[in-house]
């Protein structure tokens, strides 16, 4: 009885862990859509006068509100827990939603960023609260904006600008606060990598099938 026992511990219980956790990951290998294509931004002014598009970009997309320089600290949390990691990928974007008549508390904000980091991933776009409350209302979302236009959560939109997060009734997220640098380091950061992994197995799969057909 007691070999019996030593070889199932040392033989069939490795196995049976390794296809339950194996199953895990599988389950979350892909990232819920919340809301599925959401609008392109309106023609609004961005801060370097570009032109900013959802399309075939991993996003991040927050709303600032008007006291964006009061809650800047909100921006620093998102830089060092999530841009800072990955701005080098070249399909990332972070993109914030701001009212008109917040360009010089953007441009002091991103100045002291500039310090210690490179911000070229981070693109600002400006129009009134009215439009910017009709744009949040096409998300479709639980949450809502405050009084100023804005909310300290920041979205995530895949390159087919569905809006993704966690559908379980236990777990809902749709969007990531960035007031709690704990909540950046573990939901988002996990939440995002699961993209990362999205893309990255596409990409890989596409390199396969190319391969693939250059022999045949």
């Amino acid at each position: 009885m007691k070999k019996n026992i030593v070889l199932f511990v040392l033989f069939i219980l490795p196995i049976v862990a390794y296809l339950f956790f194996a199953s895990g990951v599988n389950s979350f290998t892909r990232l819920p859509t919340v809301t599925k294509g959401i609008p392109e931004l309106g023609d609004w002014e961005s801060l370097n006068k570009e032109k900013v598009v959802l399309a075939n970009k991993i996003t991040i997309l927050g709303f600032s509100g008007s006291e964006i320089l009061k809650n800047r600290g909100n921006l620093f949390n998102l830089n060092e827990k999530i841009y800072q990691r990955y701005h080098t990928f070249k399909d990332l974007q972070f993109v914030m939603i701001c009212p008109l008549g917040t360009e010089n508390d953007v441009r002091s904000i991103l100045d002291a960023l500039d310090e210690f980091t490179d911000v070229s991933q981070w693109h600002f776009v400006f129009t009134t609260p009215e439009n910017i409350q009709a744009y949040y209302s096409t998300l479709q979302l639980k949450g809502q904006l405050d009084e100023n236009a804005g909310t300290p959560n920041v979205y995530i939109v895949d390159k087919a600008k569905n809006l993704r997060g966690r559908k379980d009734a236990k777990d809902y997220k749709e969007g990531y606060n960035t007031f709690h640098p704990s909540e950046l380091s573990n939901e988002m950061l996990d939440d995002f990598k699961i993209i990362l992994y999205e893309y990255r197995a596409a990409l890989k799969k596409n390199r396969n099938a190319t391969k693939q057909l250059l022999k045949e």
